[in-house]
């Protein structure tokens, strides 16, 4: 009995280790998990609280006194006339007399710089809609400086030494000038979304680049979903089994996914624009590298889901008379192709949010054009992002982190739409 007893006590020791470890392994997972999401929310309201000032823009109302003579035009002048003209001088003589005594070669470019270079292209255009303006005195809102929009939005503090900050004590007293007199506002900053790159930071925006990038993914998601889905359908089901060419397609499929993704632009640099002459930065090329890189993951997912679909369902066709054609479109594919959407999104989200190959095919490029076509010269929102974290203006920090925030909200988006995707057509055997 004694040695019963040694056996039971012996078991009962080992059982409560072994729950001891369990929950020891249990709570280093809840651990690791609770880590990771501090993690991404430290990086998130980074992210955030940088980025957010970047959605409302200071705003500097003029009364601009519209003399046709100053800038040699009248009512009747042409378009082209109008056109140009130098509209700037109207912006000049207007800050003048709002801050007379201004002799200082230096302050008179630190005033003109309390309005952004877009207000004399604004004017022109209102003129150029409305010749009738010409002779009045119009108020109209432009865009503040970079400078003076940071200073409204508090990142500037006014209590440092003046050798310490852009803005020095002369241009506090003019904008505290132009506070007191309700000349500035901060409005919804709607050029973020509606203008393309520029280098002044009050005029940047990320059109250029989010049109850049849809046109991008067009082409990467028209190439890469095709050939990745029908290469997974015929190595999953039509490749002769123990085949060598076979095993060593797979091999290098299987390897291609963990090649680093420069290797991908120096490939389209060296194959799509050296050999076959593909217009450089443009989303064409950018889209047949993307395609490259993009292609292994498609195939992997596409592979394991159609994988995932029970013999019975190809066997039950067969012996109904189908082909082995009809078998998998038939019946096969339809059933795997929430895995192979989900994959396919994965795989298009990857691409949004690559830098590296698009680099070395010229998409860096500084474009201020909004593009056309996929034969136009573009760049996409990963780049524009690293050319504005390169930028030593302290309003393209905030920039940097409001386009970043706009490329998460896009990866969300795509991520939630493969989630519902593959809710919505999934079926349990």
């Amino acid at each position: 009995m004694s040695k019963q007893y040694k056996n039971t006590d012996t078991i009962r020791a080992g059982l409560k280790k072994r729950y001891a470890r369990e929950k020891r392994f249990q709570f280093f997972g809840i651990a690791s998990i609770f880590i990771s999401f501090l993690f991404l929310l430290v990086l998130l309201v980074n992210i955030f609280s940088q980025g957010y000032p970047a959605f409302q823009q200071t705003y500097v109302k003029l009364d601009v006194k519209l003399d046709g003579s100053v800038i040699g035009v009248s009512k009747d002048s042409s378009p082209e006339e109008l056109f140009k003209a130098s509209y700037g001088k109207l912006i000049k003589n207007t800050l003048k007399e709002m801050f007379p005594g201004v002799k200082d070669r230096k302050k008179k470019r630190a005033l003109k710089q309390l309005v952004s270079k877009s207000a004399a292209y604004d004017l022109r255009d209102k003129i150029i809609e409305n010749p009738a303006l010409l002779g009045t005195t119009q108020s109209f809102w432009f865009l503040a400086k970079d400078d003076v929009d940071v200073f409204m939005k508090g990142d500037i503090d006014r209590t440092l030494p003046e050798a310490d900050r852009r803005i020095k004590d002369f241009q506090l007293k003019w904008i505290d000038k132009l506070l007191a007199e309700n000349r500035l506002e901060k409005r919804f900053n709607t050029t973020f979304f509606t203008a393309g790159d520029s280098r002044e930071p009050e005029q940047a925006g990320i059109k250029g680049a989010l049109i850049g990038s849809l046109l991008t993914m067009l082409v990467t998601m028209a190439l890469s979903f095709p050939i990745g889905v029908l290469a997974a359908i015929y190595l999953e089901e039509f490749a002769p089994q123990n085949n060598r060419w076979v095993d060593i397609i797979e091999i290098n499929i299987n390897n291609l996914a963990a090649v680093p993704s420069i290797v991908f632009g120096l490939l389209g640099l060296a194959v799509f624009i050296g050999f076959f002459g593909v217009p450089r930065s443009a989303p064409l090329v950018g889209g047949l590298v993307l395609t490259l890189m993009t292609l292994p993951t498609i195939i992997i997912a596409s592979r394991a889901a159609i994988k995932s679909v029970p013999p019975s369902i190809r066997e039950a066709a067969l012996g109904l008379g189908a082909s082995k054609v009809q078998t998998t479109f038939g019946h096969v594919v339809p059933l795997a192709m929430p895995g192979i959407l989900t994959g396919t999104i994965i795989g298009m989200a990857q691409a949004l949010g690559e830098t590296a190959p698009l680099l070395m095919i010229g998409m860096v490029a500084f474009v201020a054009d909004v593009p056309q076509g996929i034969l136009d010269p573009s760049t996409v929102m990963p780049v524009q992002i690293y050319l504005w974290s390169d930028s030593p203006e302290r309003a393209f920090t905030e920039r940097t982190s409001a386009a970043i925030m706009v490329l998460i909200a896009f990866l969300v988006v795509m991520n939630f739409i493969a989630v519902l995707l593959r809710k919505k057509f999934e079926r349990k055997w």
